[in-house]
């Protein structure tokens, strides 16, 4: 590899890394495709040209396939919310003093215990220890 190769990649990757505290995924594909675009395009033999085709294609295959990641992310954590704010836990002390933790789901108007029994409403922790307690 040439000296202008190096150079201007090094100022490029230190400039992208500066700025980018909170990078996600598309950013980091893109910065990792133009790297890759560029190296394959200069070792290619067609130097400046071939690296800056190789750069533009790697910036926007990176940045496809990390947008989408982040969108698989984001989708993740959307659920997990979703699931969170339907969901709660009844804790039945039993008679030992051990604690049992007994997760209700909200569905429709109606709380789904474990075992999948149906409560019109939120049950209390008295009639959760006739299934769950000792």
């Amino acid at each position: 590899m040439k000296r202008w190769f190096t150079i201007p990649t090094a100022a490029a990757i230190a400039i992208c890394l500066a700025g980018c505290q909170n990078i996600n995924k598309a950013q980091t594909g893109a910065l990792g495709g133009a790297l890759a675009g560029t190296a394959v395009g200069a070792l290619a033999g067609h130097d400046a040209k071939g690296a800056l085709i190789g750069a533009g294609v790697g910036t926007a295959g990176g940045y496809i396939v990390g947008n989408e990641m982040d969108k698989h992310d984001t989708n993740e954590r959307i659920d997990q919310v979703s699931q969170d704010a339907n969901t709660t836990v009844v804790n039945v002390h039993n008679s030992n003093g051990s604690v049992t933790p007994v997760a209700l789901r909200r569905s429709g108007g109606n709380w789904i215990g474990p075992r999948g029994e149906v409560y019109a409403n939120l049950p209390t922790e008295q009639q959760l220890r006739q299934v769950y307690g000792f």
